[in-house]
């Protein structure tokens, strides 16, 4: 067969090639189920977990797959954004609390006027919380969750959630209450007298009324006393036998007044 003819007869195939592809089905296409009903499979799923022998067999990355993709194929659907709030609480559920931090902050940052934001500002506060360490080590969390209460308080004072977080906050600061008093017991083990009055008089300008005082006072007055400031010492222990009498910590600051004289 000539070239040319050759050439004609592979154009024609050509042609007819690809008329059967565009006539046939692209198997690769999926169809996309329809926002509500992605939506509610993935609350189905959260519904059907168990405990089973005390282990949570609920399905959450399913969940949250299923979310994600109402929030990636129907981004402006009414259930889009009650698709972030559920992936969130997805996440605050298994106690992964980086990434629910992350998703209640962008809730609250991309819907300020929603009214479930006070809410994503508590659950904010308390993956922080839930991070929080004890006295003795960084409390970085725990100055977090603090200030995230905080604002709750301040800036949504009538929500629900105020209640839990005040007693939450109380919680918070006795905790960075203490760090700053064993803080000050290491200066004073090491007789590094000057930084640990700092500490002290901190908890007790910066951590009033939260059962403290008695003891901060008395360490500061110990300190005082190391420092040759009598007139100080005095003055610490005796308020504390005024206003502490009877307790361990006034017998304690009796012992030591006749070392301000």
């Amino acid at each position: 067969m000539p070239i040319q003819h050759r050439a004609i007869a592979a154009a024609s195939f050509s042609v007819l090639l690809l008329a059967g592809c565009a006539s046939a089905p692209n198997e690769d296409l999926v169809e996309i189920p329809p926002a509500e009903e992605l939506y509610a499979e993935g609350v189905e799923l959260l519904q059907d977990g168990s405990s089973f022998w005390g282990l949570d067999t609920t399905d959450y990355d399913e969940a949250v797959d299923r979310f994600q993709d109402v929030i990636d194929n129907y981004p402006y659907s009414r259930v889009a954004v009650d698709a972030e709030l559920r992936i969130a609480d997805a996440y605050f559920a298994q106690e992964r609390w980086d990434e629910s931090l992350s998703y209640y902050r962008e809730f609250a940052e991309l819907h300020p006027d929603h009214p479930k934001v006070p809410y994503t500002v508590f659950r904010t506060g308390m993956s922080y919380y839930h991070q929080s360490k004890s006295p003795d080590r960084d409390q970085t969390a725990t100055q977090e969750a603090l200030d995230t209460f905080d604002r709750l308080i301040t800036r949504y004072p009538r929500a629900p959630e105020v209640m839990e977080a005040e007693a939450l906050w109380m919680e918070l600061r006795t905790k960075l209450a203490r760090h700053d008093l064993m803080i000050g017991d290491f200066y004073l083990d090491q007789t590094e007298y000057q930084s640990a009055a700092n500490r002290y008089r901190g908890v007790l300008n910066d951590y009033p009324g939260l059962g403290l005082d008695a003891e901060a006072l008395y360490k500061l007055g110990v300190c005082y006393t190391h420092m040759n400031r009598e007139e100080e010492a005095r003055h610490i222990f005796e308020v504390i036998l005024r206003n502490y009498e009877g307790s361990e910590i006034a017998a304690a600051a009796q012992d030591l007044v006749p070392a301000a004289n």
